[in-house]
């Protein structure tokens, strides 16, 4: 899966971003059609120690999802922000598979209404 990573008011390193990618790529075992991520890494200026933001943008076959955190590290949003990815996943897969059953049905009722 193809992910860009674009880190505001700082520079990333690339332990930082090898780490998001390694998350990320976790979430392809729960779906397979993904087609693409957007990572935003936002520093915000503020007194609290919890001011590192991560959001993750992922682009799914006629939809998209997205989650949002803000944490002490990057690493510890990235992680929360990946495991909201993933229920929204499996909700999605869910909701997928319960349009394609009413779809089953309707196409066989159809089938027999025209014998």
């Amino acid at each position: 899966m193809k992910i860009t990573v674009q880190s505001i008011h700082f520079t990333a390193d690339k332990r930082l971003l090898d780490f998001i990618q390694k998350k990320v790529d976790k979430l392809e075992t729960f779906y397979d059609h993904i087609i693409s991520g957007e990572v935003y890494l936002k520093l915000e200026n503020v007194e609290d120690e919890a001011n590192k933001i991560s959001e993750i943008k992922l682009m799914l076959p006629g939809n998209q999802i997205f989650a949002k955190e803000k944490c002490k590290t990057f690493e510890e949003a990235t992680d929360l922000v990946v495991e909201s990815l993933r229920k929204q996943i499996e909700k999605h897969k869910t909701k997928k598979s319960i349009a394609a059953e009413a779809a089953k049905k309707a196409a066989l009722v159809t089938e027999e209404d025209d014998f």
